[in-house]
């Protein structure tokens, strides 16, 4: 049932970009509202945080942004968490909901990557007759010992 299952995770990736869509509107319009400027304006500036430029140095190309890598999620979820409280303060509990689910996919989303992750390339392994390497310790070396006769 191949058809059934690419149609079902179609439908799940749809859910999921509408909804992290009207989030990011809900969060767009609490920050106007805090800022006391327009919907526009508010989009512009976390545009302007969040956006990323090619830049070209030592003959490689690169990527570099406003925010350094690792202050992005924390200030995303924050920015969330706000929208969240916003809405609970004020009683409003769909939007409430949005947001919440918003905070938790982006929480737990490295985690999903890497669940999902793992398990393609263990069904990739197993059909190809190879064994993934079961030890992710990577301070223990593995090594090969031969006795000589003498």
């Amino acid at each position: 049932m191949p058809k059934l299952a690419i149609a079902v995770a179609l439908l799940v990736l749809a859910a999921l970009a509408s909804t992290m869509t009207y989030t990011g509107f809900l969060v767009v319009g609490v920050l106007a509202d805090y800022l006391g400027t327009g919907r526009v304006m508010a989009g512009l500036l976390l545009g302007g945080l969040f956006a990323r430029f090619p830049w070209i140095s030592k003959g490689k190309l690169r990527i570099v942004g406003v925010l350094p890598k690792p202050a992005r999620r924390p200030l995303i979820v924050s920015l969330l968490a706000l929208c969240l409280l916003h809405f609970l303060s004020r009683g409003e509990y769909v939007p409430a909901a949005f947001t919440g689910f918003a905070t938790a996919f982006l929480l737990t989303y490295p985690w999903l990557r890497r669940a999902m992750f793992d398990r393609m390339l263990s069904s990739v392994f197993k059909f190809a007759g190879q064994n993934p390497r079961k030890s992710t310790d990577d301070t223990v070396i593995d090594g090969e010992f031969r006795e000589r006769k003498d």
